[in-house]
């Protein structure tokens, strides 16, 4: 792992389980209903023919685990709460709980999601995109770095839907270039990652300016008290689909950890694993953005081709570094952590923090692909893995000298 977190910041497994079940207790439990119901097949879901064609054109054959539970109930307008870990199709199941309902006759914003960070929500608009190709969806996302007057121009000539992260969105809005008239369906992603980056003042604006009757959707990797306590604020008797701590499993991740010591033997142990492992492409996270210009100064010192993304540079330098990556021109990647949440990669060697470390590993074994991750581990460190394994019921074992057959 990398730089040791901040005092406070560490990860506590024993206060969260208290939060959340004085959250869960009393009247808590009146707050939420139940919905058992599991559909096996996408046929199953009543789902609108030309949304079935852009489900299956999309490369879904089979529904995920969320998505067997999770898109009935937001297809039938019910406010949802939803825990699904990172690559389970979570977005997948409000795009299409969205498409479903949309009056493509109104060409009106009638759907909004938030989500923490620009490549996130520019992600969810593809997958809508995609997934609503045969319904001639319209569909735009609002996001920081780019411009304010493009947003305007293409939301006044009107769109079905908008995913964009609430300092725009609600500049939009406070603009009145997004009207809220229209506006049925209101979708949090990532709610834990969005309180996180102190963005619950913005969400609550953006909502006392909805209509008072918007279908409210709450999806998130994990749910902690502060994302359940604003579903209070939001929700009437929402569907709550949690899965169990014990079922937060990183199936298809391949953990592992090294054991480094100390901090200065990082690098030494990097460079050794790409010398030994035949990684086609990973991405490593960091903790700062700092730290990410030395390592990549370091790396390509050392003739390692790599490419490094933070959120001081400009969107048009980062979309550009991203297709490089993605065309194979750039094999390593650097981020701190926290900046790419909407990509994925066929293997990852990760330097993680603890509060992070499902969302992080989860994008490098998206739903049906394998990934692998590989933890750096100080002395300090050692407490946080231990907690880390005993939350997400996870076993994260030293990395073998023989890891390059296991791979």
């Amino acid at each position: 792992m990398a730089d040791v977190a901040p005092e406070g910041s560490a990860f506590d497994a024993r206060r969260y389980d208290s939060r959340m079940n004085d959250l869960l207790a009393g009247d808590a439990q009146d707050f939420f209903t139940s919905y058992d119901e599991v559909h096996e097949s996408f046929d199953d879901m009543g789902l609108q023919e030309n949304l079935l064609r852009g489900i299956y054109a999309y490369g879904f054959e089979k529904p995920s685990a969320i998505q067997q539970r999770g898109i009935v109930p937001f297809c039938k307008g019910l406010d949802v709460i939803q825990q699904a870990q990172s690559g389970t199709g979570k977005t997948a199941t409000f795009c299409s709980g969205i498409l479903q309902q949309l009056d493509y006759s109104v060409v009106e914003c009638q759907a909004l999601v938030l989500a923490p960070t620009r490549e996130l929500a520019q992600q969810i608009e593809k997958v809508m995109r995609a997934l609503g190709d045969y319904l001639g969806v319209k569909v735009h996302a609002c996001v920081g770095g780019t411009s304010v007057r493009e947003d305007q121009k293409i939301l006044t000539s009107g769109v079905h839907a908008v995913v964009g992260t609430p300092g725009r969105v609600f500049d939009m809005l406070r603009r009145q270039s997004l009207r809220p008239d229209y506006i049925k369906m209101f979708v949090l992603d990532e709610a834990d990652e969005m309180l996180s980056r102190g963005f619950k003042d913005q969400i609550y604006d953006i909502f006392q300016l909805l209509p008072s009757r918007v279908q409210v959707g709450v999806f998130s990797a994990t749910m902690p008290p502060e994302a359940l306590e604003i579903t209070r604020k939001f929700m009437n008797k929402p569907v709550r689909i949690l899965v169990k701590r014990d079922e937060l499993t990183l199936e298809g991740i391949k953990q592992f950890y090294v054991n480094v010591e100390k901090e200065e033997w990082k690098l030494e142990t990097l460079c050794d694993l790409y010398e030994t492992l035949a990684i086609t492409q990973s991405v490593i996270f960091v903790n700062t953005r700092r730290k990410v210009d030395w390592l990549t100064d370091k790396m390509r010192s050392r003739d390692h081709t790599v490419s490094a993304t933070h959120g001081d540079m400009d969107q048009n330098t980062r979309d550009i570094i991203m297709r490089e990556f993605r065309s194979g021109s750039s094999r390593v990647q650097y981020t701190p952590s926290g900046v790419l949440k909407a990509v994925c990669f066929s293997s990852s060697g990760c330097i993680l923090i603890p509060e992070n470390y499902l969302h992080r590993i989860g994008r490098s074994g998206r739903f049906g692909r394998k990934g692998v991750a590989i933890n750096f581990v100080t002395r300090e460190d050692e407490r946080m893995l231990f907690d880390i394994q005993k939350f997400y019921n996870v076993v994260v074992e030293e990395l073998p000298s023989n890891v390059a057959d296991l791979l």
